[in-house]
């Protein structure tokens, strides 16, 4: 049996509540606010440490400081990768 149009949007009106309540409630209050998916001002913060913990790296010549910094600065273009389909979570809708 086939759901309806308004039992399908209360759906995704509860499941976009639980994924994103901060776009949500800019939603509701008539604010436009980003997607999580585009915030990433973390991420450009994690690139920036890293980025400072491998210069240190280099400039101490400490190993462990480098492979630190390698490390961060990978991890943040992960994060910062616009394609959400590379993230590991298909879109649903």
């Amino acid at each position: 049996m086939p759901q309806s149009e308004d039992a399908r949007l209360v759906d995704l009106e509860a499941r976009l509540e639980r994924e994103d309540p901060k776009f949500t409630r800019a939603m509701r209050a008539g604010r436009p606010a980003r997607p999580r998916e585009y915030r990433r001002a973390g991420a450009w913060w994690a690139l920036a440490l890293g980025v400072a913990v491998l210069g240190s790296g280099i400039a101490l010549a400490q190993g462990l400081l480098i492979a630190t910094g390698l490390v961060l600065v990978g991890m943040a273009a992960q994060l910062i990768d616009p394609d959400p389909s590379r993230l590991g979570r298909p879109r649903r809708w």
